[in-house]
């Protein structure tokens, strides 16, 4: 079992930074996928970045790709994500996942979920 505990959240402005940090209890901490996705009101949950065991992320999604950045600390068992540039677009419950999913960027394929942290940007 993994428990994974989001932290991080808040308003902020837009074009304002924030980073998230997820804290994952368990020994095997370091052989997970761990992935971050969002969820606006109405809308589907949106993959945002992961990486794998190996420190390899998944190429990031358009919406994010060259303002958010993950990165994991196995000695910490913590993973984060950075959120540079933000825009009212990016308003939304932030969720860190852990699994062994073959494809990072599908929610469906993880076995462990935070409870998220809400990200709210103004304009």
């Amino acid at each position: 079992q993994v428990q994974l505990v989001e932290s991080g959240g808040g308003l902020v402005q837009a074009g304002d930074s924030l980073r998230l940090s997820c804290a994952a209890s368990g020994r095997t901490f370091s052989s997970y996928t761990m992935g971050w996705f969002r969820q606006a009101p109405g809308k589907e949950r949106e993959f945002v970045a992961a990486m794998r065991w190996s420190g390899i992320n998944t190429p990031y999604p358009d919406s994010v790709k060259g303002r958010f950045t993950i990165s994991r600390d196995n000695a910490k068992n913590t993973v984060y994500l950075q959120m540079n540039s933000l825009k009212p677009e990016d308003t939304a419950v932030y969720y860190c996942a852990a699994g062994f999913p073959p494809r990072a960027t599908m929610a469906d394929e993880y076995d462990y979920w935070g409870q998220g942290t809400q990200v709210t940007v103004s304009s």
